[in-house]
């Protein structure tokens, strides 16, 4: 017969809740203090353990202010618009018009939102554009570092009436205050219908070369060899003679 002597100590001790949280452990339930799983030693070692997964996890959710490069110090467009007068930077042969040079590549998405943005702004203002890729034409991207004598520089710039204005930045603030209007004034301005979208190359401003059908090789009839195409450029295409002066 199983059985207690004492029927209430029995039911006390497995019923009484204030006994089984309060009641001092015996040695077999003291945790080992050199044991692997000790709370104090995990929560001491937690921050050491993740330290570079943390500092990683913020470059990549935290927005961080890029510093300026030595190509943005060097580029103050704004001064020479709007405070010091006429830019002493210019682009000859573009004096009617404006140039913006860009890229139509969304590799960089930042850059390509700075280059859509402002060719938006400009067209909202119906003058002529000429409109030149640097992504479809490497000669554009030499012949810009070649006027601003830099190495590197950033996209887009923007000359207009043949005298260097700036970027993105600059274009958006002559906007936002109204100036860019007067800057822009004596600059033909297109007829009404003319944004709509070109027939020839569908705005890309660039087409296949029909000397070579983009080949970038001709046939040379007198060695009877195949040269390189003089009309294209490295990737087979000319500018589009439709719209290629807007």
């Amino acid at each position: 017969m199983i059985g207690s002597d004492d029927p209430k100590s029995s039911s006390s001790s497995i019923f009484n809740r204030s006994y089984t949280i309060h009641s001092t452990p015996t040695d077999s339930t003291k945790p080992n203090p050199n044991s692997s799983l000790q709370r104090s030693d995990s929560v001491k070692n937690f921050p050491d353990s993740i330290k570079g997964k943390v500092k990683s996890l913020c470059s990549i959710f935290e927005a961080r202010r890029a510093p300026k490069s030595k190509t943005q110090t060097k580029l103050k467009p704004e001064k020479s618009i709007s405070s010091n007068g006429p830019s002493a930077i210019r682009l000859a042969g573009t004096e009617d018009r404006v140039v913006i040079y860009f890229t139509s590549l969304r590799g960089i998405r930042r850059t390509y939102e700075d280059c859509y943005a402002v060719r938006m702004i400009l067209k909202f203002f119906r003058v002529y554009i000429d409109e030149r890729d640097v992504s479809m034409d490497s000669a554009y991207r030499n012949e810009l570092l070649n006027v601003l004598r830099v190495k590197q520089v950033t996209l887009p710039q923007v000359f207009i009436k043949g005298e260097y204005v700036g970027g993105a930045d600059v274009i958006r603030q002559l906007h936002e205050t109204g100036q860019l209007a007067k800057v822009l004034t004596g600059v033909r301005v297109r007829s009404t219908g003319a944004w709509q979208v070109c027939d020839a190359c569908g705005d890309v401003r660039f087409m296949p070369c029909a000397n070579c059908s983009g080949s970038k090789k001709v046939l040379d009839e007198d060695e009877d060899r195949l040269v390189r195409c003089p009309d294209c450029n490295e990737n087979g295409l000319v500018r589009c003679p439709l719209c290629s002066s807007s």
